[in-house]
């Protein structure tokens, strides 16, 4: 017999056996040379030079043999020569390799299952490979950069006897799609090994796991329970071949049927007992009849006994046949043997089984058993058994403490004892938590929750969710799962894992983009990142609903009139509301709005942190708060023309208006104070993020009938919201709330359409006085506010029915410029956004008639001189000011033409000294008044130029009466006669006219057209309400916090894209990032 190292393997050195070592990887690549009889070594001359010796003189301590070297000593040859054996090792690995050979680098899965080429992993690209990717942007030149980037891993340092050479189609066909960057299927890379003894690629199992197939294996039923072998020979008592409790049952059974004396072999009947016995396993678990202390008839045994295990009964069951059971042991045996009685082989399913007769089970459970345990020999009934045995256990131990730690030696009673003591029953397998339902999940758990709410109760102030994560994030700690439990920890800091669906809703309404859009960018970020960062667009449609109107419940007191009081109520037909008479034409129009009491309800909501923020900082308790007064700003604004090219053809005109409102301030009504206390101040009134969108219209404004269909419904639910209170739940409590509406957001065309006056070229110059426009001109400042909507309703009465039977021109005098029905109630205000523009529009005009020098003439001017002082005109503000010329005077040209150096650079072009020092003192003058109807709150911002405003209005007329008398002889503009005018006196009865703007509404108007893009549809009635809805979430407060406390972590951000790559500095989470 050989000796032990004489065997190749056990020859070798350590560290060539070991599988796992670099020199054993080196070997394995030794094996790959073309000749493996014969290596060079470094101080040899190359294999071809040496001469060919023959196979026996090769010795076995030759230094150039590589086998000698692999094989730990010996040659090749000696090996071969001894016995005829070859290395085993060799021929493993040849076999490891020829498996690697079939499969797939990347998936793991057969080249041939895969339809399609195979490729290199190390190879080039080919060109039907390289020009696709080329086109996508990849410039990869082979195939283990591309794997690299698509499947993240490193194909570069692969080894032939470790990993697979090639990879199939599919995988090809996902590098492709991923164009050379990311992979979107669910590959996931196997991890290769090096071969080992036992490898499963070289000696293959049954597949398990994923490869297994579902359900359970349907059994076939048997036709006879017997079919056991008929004889099996005895085995010896020291074998171990039986199962557990086995030999001793088969051991008594065989006495007492064939005696001790003949045990040379085993009836069938003993052996089919043995193995049923080692099917169920329920030696410890159910009780022995051997415990019964009455000698009870063979009958009456049978009966209390499972047909299958020969013990008690336990949790007995029927069968359709009248047999009894245990649960556990009957369902073993079905799943073993098939659906059939092992009493009379009869068809038995586990659905047919049903528990026996009460009065059976009566007598079950008061057989007498007599206790095992050595020196207690106690008579117990059965349903008592268990806790007795329990009882011993747990003398017992107190036993064991009392002696200070010193086991008691236990008898075998004890032993005996163990099996007795309360296990579950058997029957159907306790299954996994996850696996149950959400009812029996918190069956079971009941009194583990019961346990964490007191303790969060205890501890925490209540906060379960918070003690329940925590033991999460402990049990993930405690196992090691770090990289699950940083992405939970992030997720209970709010920055990690998934980002909120407002901050989802934010992004996507923010940065204007369509569902198809939002939903290419969640997928692509999902598998780039491997974690589901952005929320799925059903997410984000639930998210919104909560913010849009008609989500919150209300009651107004007394219900309004011509108004349903139905609170869910979304986005409606412009014309829903709007009674039509006979002689009406149905109007051609598109428009989608929200009610406005609905509207209303939602902005309060969305303000409710800001209100009771408000009553936190005034130390006003709901107890001593009586209602709130609510003051809103209307606006309403055409928007021009809106249309969008689609195909061939010239664009269709399309106009559209836009009627907005803003909450301005939230005041309280304190009990026994005759003031209201200021809760709520809109810091933003002009900005188009506090401008909510109430009716979007396809019309335009100077069409009268269409304008006043449309918005006849708003009208009259807000005349109705102002005889009625709300009653709205804030923070729990039911509160009141009083509307106070103020329409200043229109511009002058606007204003004459809404309250029935003339147009901006009536003799009738101003909507807030009569004065007519030779009046103004002779009196440029001293003049009051005459003009109400009450008082247009009595002249536009006097206009239609003419009382005093006047002439046209004798009526129109009277009524002072009213020609239609006034149908929307607006404040006397200035708009001071629209002022400035207006009134850059005149000072661009003065400025070319300076540069004509048209004081010194005496005759009107051609059109060709006029276009030659604007071309120069246009030509030094572009060279001095960077101001590009424009078709039509906006807001931000306004702003940049009137300044200082605008007039200095117009100056250049004047060529008199002395109009040009008239022209900067009427500058000068301007830009001192300008900031008491630009800035939102006057008296604070700028209280000088408030004080001078009436000196310097006065000094403004004069310059225009005298030194610019040419242009202002008996003639003067709307807005600056309103500026000279009624500043003053607005500013003194509202506190500001900047604040009560419609300048909110023309930034939003912008916005119309973005998200009509947006929501790009082909029905324009969803496509308005798309834009509506869209344009309402992006005025949300809610979803501004969120966005705020999002852009104010820029580490929380990067955290959520790759937490792993970001290291902990607290110093960086104030990081401003770019908006979104």
């Amino acid at each position: 017999m050989e000796s032990r190292a004489d065997i190749p393997r056990h020859s070798m050195p350590d560290e060539v056996q070991h599988t796992y070592s670099k020199f054993s990887d080196w070997k394995f690549k030794l094996f790959r040379v073309r000749s493996m009889e014969r290596a060079p070594l470094p101080g040899e001359p190359p294999l071809s030079a040496v001469p060919t010796k023959p196979q026996g003189d090769v010795g076995p301590g030759h230094p150039g043999s590589v086998m000698r070297l692999c094989l730990g000593g010996k040659s090749k040859e000696n090996v071969q020569a001894n016995s005829q054996r070859v290395d085993l090792k060799l021929q493993e690995i040849d076999t490891h390799m020829e498996c690697l050979k079939s499969l797939c680098r990347l998936c793991g899965m057969l080249l041939r299952k895969a339809k399609g080429p195979e490729h290199d992993v190390q190879g080039p690209l080919d060109e039907a490979s390289r020009l696709p990717l080329r086109r996508m942007g990849c410039k990869a030149q082979g195939w283990p950069e591309v794997i690299l980037k698509v499947f993240k891993v490193d194909v570069g340092a692969d080894m032939e006897t470790v990993h697979p050479q090639a990879f199939c189609h599919r995988c090809w066909m996902a590098a492709m799609r991923g164009g050379g960057f990311c992979s979107f299927g669910p590959t996931r890379v196997p991890e290769w090994q090096p071969h080992t003894s036992g490898c499963a690629l070289c000696f293959p199992k049954r597949p398990t796991g994923a490869y297994q197939r579902k359900g359970r294996k349907r059994a076939k039923a048997l036709r006879r329970a017997q079919s056991l072998a008929k004889r099996m020979k005895w085995e010896s008592q020291s074998s171990s071949g039986a199962g557990v409790g086995g030999k001793a049952a088969l051991r008594a059974l065989v006495d007492q049927q064939q005696g001790c004396g003949s045990r040379s072999r085993v009836k069938p009947g003993a052996q089919r007992a043995l193995w049923v016995k080692n099917i169920t396993l329920c030696q410890k678990d159910h009780l022995s009849a051997t415990l019964l202390f009455d000698d009870l008839p063979a009958d009456f045994l049978r009966a209390i006994t499972c047909q299958v295990c020969d013990h008690l009964l336990s949790d007995p069951v029927q069968s359709p046949c009248r047999h009894l059971f245990c649960r556990g042991c009957i369902l073993k045996y079905s799943r073993a043997l098939g659906a059939h009685c092992p009493a009379c082989s009869l068809p038995c399913d586990a659905a047919e089984l049903k528990s026996p007769a009460k009065a059976f089970l009566a007598v079950l459970h008061s057989l007498a058993l007599q206790c095992p345990r050595e020196g207690c020999g106690e008579l117990v009934r059965m349903d008592a058994f268990r806790a007795h045995c329990l009882g011993h256990l747990q003398q017992r131990q107190t036993q064991m403490r009392d002696n200070h730690g010193d086991p008691l030696r236990p008898s075998q009673a004890d032993g005996e004892l163990d099996g007795y003591l309360p296990v579950n029953k058997g029957g159907r397998p306790r299954q996994h938590l996850l696996s149950l339902t959400r009812r029996a999940q918190k069956h079971r758990l009941k009194e583990l929750k019961n346990q964490v709410r007191a303790f969060a109760d205890k501890e925490e102030g209540g906060d379960i969710k918070s003690v329940c994560l925590t033991l999460f994030l402990l049990a993930l700690r405690a196992g090691n799962e770090h990289k699950q439990a940083d992405e939970l920890e992030a997720m209970m800091q709010g920055r990690g894992y998934g980002l909120h669906p407002a901050v989802c809703l934010a992004i996507r309404v923010n940065t204007f983009l369509s569902c198809s859009q939002y939903h290419k960018m969640y997928r692509t970020v999902k598998a780039t990142s491997g974690r589901q960062i952005f929320q799925p667009l059903h997410t984000l449609r639930t998210a919104e609903k909560e913010l849009l109107p008609g989500f919150h419940a209300f009651e107004w007191q007394p219900a309004l009139k011509a108004v349903s009081s139905s609170w869910d109520v979304g986005i409606l037909d412009g014309l829903s509301g709007w009674t039509s008479s006979v002689e009406d034409v149905p109007a051609d129009t598109i428009a989608r709005r929200f009610r406005y009491d609905v509207a209303l309800v939602s902005a309060l909501k969305d303000l409710e942190e800001d209100i009771l923020e408000g009553l936190r900082e005034h130390s006003l308790d709901d107890s001593s708060v009586t209602g709130f007064s609510v003051t809103i700003k209307e606006s309403c604004d055409g928007m021009g023309d809106v249309s969008e090219k689609h195909g061939s053809g010239p664009a269709v005109p399309e106009k559209a208006v836009r009627f907005s409102f803003t909450v301005m301030s939230v005041s309280a009504h304190v009990e026994g104070e005759e003031a209201s206390v200021s809760i709520f101040q809109e810091t933003k009134p002009n900005s188009e993020l506090s401008c909510k969108p109430l009716c979007l219209m396809f019309v335009d404004e100077s069409d009268h009938e269409t304008l006043t269909a449309i918005l006849g419904p708003v009208v009259a639910e807000r005349n109705a919201m102002k005889e009625s209170r709300l009653i709205l739940s804030l923070a729990g409590l039911p509160r009141s709330f009083r509307f106070h509406f103020r329409g200043t957001g229109y511009d002058e065309k606007m204003v004459r359409e809404m309250e029935g006056l003339e147009a901006s070229g009536s003799t009738y110059i101003c909507t807030l006085c009569d004065s007519t426009r030779a009046e103004a001109s002779s009196n440029m400042v001293l003049h009051g506010i005459t003009r109400s909507h009450q008082e247009n309703l009595e002249r536009y009465e006097l206009w239609r029915t003419n009382p005093f039977s006047e002439s046209a021109d004798e009526l129109r005098d009277r009524v002072k410029g009213v020609s239609a029905k006034p149908f929307m109630e607006t404040q006397p205000t200035l708009d001071a956004l629209h002022c400035d523009i207006g009134n850059a529009t005149e000072f661009y005009k003065i400025f070319q008639d300076e540069i004509g020098e048209m004081h010194a003439r005496g005759d009107v001017p051609s059109r060709e001189e006029r276009r030659r002082w604007r071309a120069a005109l246009d030509k030094q503000l572009r060279n001095k000011m960077k101001l590009k010329p424009v078709m039509r005077m906006n807001g931000n040209y306004a702003r940049r033409l009137m300044t200082t150096e605008a007039v200095e650079a117009v100056c250049e072009l004047v060529p008199s000294e002395e109009r040009q020092q008239a022209l900067r003192e009427l500058v000068a003058l301007y830009l001192q008044m300008k900031p008491v109807w630009r800035s939102t709150w006057p008296a604070r911002e700028c209280p000088d130029q408030l004080c001078r405003y009436s000196f310097n209005s006065q000094r403004f007329a004069e310059l225009l009466s005298s030194t610019f008398k040419y242009r202002y002889d008996g003639k003067i503009t709307n807005y600056l006669h309103k500026t000279l005018a009624h500043v003053p006196e607005i500013v003194e009865r509202d506190g500001s006219i900047g604040a009560w703007a419609s300048e909110g509404n023309e930034s939003g108007n912008k916005l119309f057209r973005r998200f009509r893009k947006m929501n790009a549809r082909q029905s324009k009635s969803f496509e308005l309400e798309d834009v509506l809805k869209h344009h309402w979430l992006y005025t949300s407060k809610y979803l501004q916090k969120f966005m705020e406390a999002h852009k104010n972590s820029a580490k929380a951000l990067q955290a959520t894209i790759n937490p792993e790559e970001m290291p902990v500095d607290d110093s960086d989470m104030l990081l401003e990032v770019p908006d979104f």
